[in-house]
């Protein structure tokens, strides 16, 4: 189930890059969009790495909802939503940020 998510997660980011670089509304709109579908796109393709690595889920989950939640509130607000949203993409950066310690744990426990 993460992996096939975490697939389409990678598909959505790509479909965001190439939207931001050829029909975003504006420079900003366009930055938006390439963050956040960089973001989206690297930590995607980790979540099936670290599944590989037989990394528990609750570090991937946690990497693919921070993803989605950076970048989620980026893309709304290259599309038009209020711009208050930016008040809620770091919590998607702290989120990626705690999967990533939870997998290094994860990953030195069972070393």
């Amino acid at each position: 189930m993460i992996a096939a998510l975490a697939a389409l997660s990678a598909a959505l980011a790509i479909a965001a890059g190439a939207f931001g670089a050829h029909g975003a509304a504006s420079p900003q709109a366009a930055e938006w969009l390439r963050t956040g579908g960089m973001y989206q796109l690297v930590n995607a393709v980790a979540v099936l790495a670290l599944g590989a690595l037989a990394v528990g889920a609750g570090a991937r989950w946690a990497v693919l909802a921070g993803s989605l939640i950076f970048a989620g509130t980026l893309y709304a607000m290259a599309f038009g939503a209020p711009r208050w949203l930016g008040a809620i993409t770091p919590i998607g950066g702290v989120l990626m940020i705690l999967g990533w310690l939870w997998a290094a744990w994860s990953l030195l426990r069972h070393s």
